[in-house]
């Protein structure tokens, strides 16, 4: 299968990992206090990058370590316009939203959209509604507010390098910061209405593993949103299992909003790993691919026709198409592996045409080798998406 990608997406795949190696590397040099300045008062003098050497201390050596960013030439970093309307704290939320735009930066956001783009930016969202109800005390913003906050989220992470249509590359809208169908969003009646101390104690710490097993943040996120969706229809009537199926476009609403509480109680980063863990069960569930017409495989691997090569070329193509898409991870092809499957015995194909073939997971996806550059790097978080449970390891069926 390795002959069957194309040598334009091989460069794709050598330019994506030269970006993971700057990403972390960046990591690797930054300081904590990077993380707590503001981009908005950001120093950008001439003379930014000079060492300081103070009349009453020594001079002191120009240590690479100090040096800029390996990143920084390769995002368009700069300081937007913004509409002066948004009540949201990006400042606050700096090192979110340093994350977030190297999660989907421009030139690889539509490759990464399924596995880190999208479930980054869909976090930094609920974050930022979250935390900024510490002090309106509501849980979303109203629809006056969400058209320029949402314009103003944008500008921001395409001034640090992310993509321009993100929007439409994750499916966002105004609603996504509104309370949407939900009928509450006040943090005192949340609170009333819903367990909060049983539900922080079963998300503010989950194990990514376990937890898509277990799911016992994602079974009390459930039932707290039952609970706010339930006072739609009947206050009185508080009784869980009688929610109705036709409920369930304001119950994953109401979940949108007990995520906002759960990100005001914890400190940002905190309540990203919380989202991205639980973002990663609700990934790895469903295969994100789309299978064209496999007619012509069909006609070159049917249980009559014994040439095996017209057979592997059919399904070399066929699934070199399928990896060009975006980058799953291997709990997705698997999934997508058994679908295919599926689809090639509706066409009366029984053969193992994956074993003939040669086909295994990783032809599923474009491949990114990532290995770790050193054990002080391991805190980049960008290699932690790419090594956790979102990694594309190669291992064959």
């Amino acid at each position: 299968m390795s002959a069957g990608v194309s040598l334009k997406h091989r460069v794709i795949m050598f330019l994506l990992e030269l970006f993971v190696f700057f990403a972390c590397f960046r990591e690797c040099l930054s300081s904590p206090l990077d993380h707590v300045k503001g981009y908005m008062l950001t120093d950008r003098r001439a003379d930014a990058f000079v060492p300081e050497i103070t009349p009453s201390a020594s001079p002191q050596p120009f240590l690479p370590l100090l040096a800029p960013s390996p990143l920084s030439p390769f995002t368009n970093s700069s300081v937007p316009k913004l509409s002066g309307l948004c009540i949201l704290n990006f400042t606050a939320a700096q090192s979110l939203m340093s994350m977030t735009s190297i999660d989907c930066w421009a030139a690889f956001a539509p490759l990464l959209a399924n596995v880190i783009c999208c479930p980054q930016l869909h976090a930094t969202l609920v974050i930022l509604v979250g935390q900024s109800s510490k002090d309106t005390g509501v849980l979303a913003l109203n629809r006056t507010l969400a058209n320029p906050c949402l314009s103003d989220i944008e500008k921001v992470l395409e001034g640090q390098g992310a993509g321009e249509n993100l929007k439409q590359i994750c499916s966002i809208h105004p609603s996504n910061l509104t309370e949407a169908s939900c009928p509450v969003k006040d943090v005192d009646e949340f609170e009333s209405t819903v367990n909060s101390s049983e539900l922080l104690a079963s998300c503010e710490k989950i194990d990514p593993v376990k937890e898509c097993c277990d799911q016992v943040c994602q079974g009390a996120i459930s039932e707290a949103a039952i609970r706010l969706a339930l006072k739609a229809s009947d206050p009185l009537n508080m009784d869980v299992p009688h929610v109705l199926p036709e409920h369930s476009t304001r119950v994953n609403d109401c979940k949108t909003v007990v995520l906002r509480w759960l990100a005001s109680k914890l400190d940002p980063y905190r309540a990203k790993e919380v989202l991205r863990g639980l973002t990663n069960c609700n990934v790895n569930k469903v295969c994100p691919l789309v299978f064209p017409n496999m007619r012509h495989v069909a006609n070159s691997c049917w249980n009559g026709i014994n040439n095996q090569t017209a057979c592997c070329d059919a399904m070399d193509s066929y699934v070199s198409h399928l990896q060009k898409q975006t980058l799953i991870t291997n709990l997705q092809a698997l999934d997508c592996a058994t679908s295919l499957g599926l689809k090639l015995q509706k066409y009366n194909i029984t053969r193992n045409v994956y074993s003939q073939c040669h086909i295994s997971l990783k032809d599923f996806s474009l491949q990114l080798e990532v290995r770790y550059l050193d054990a002080s790097c391991q805190a980049c978080p960008l290699m932690r998406h790419l090594t956790s449970s979102l990694v594309l390891v190669s291992f064959a069926i």
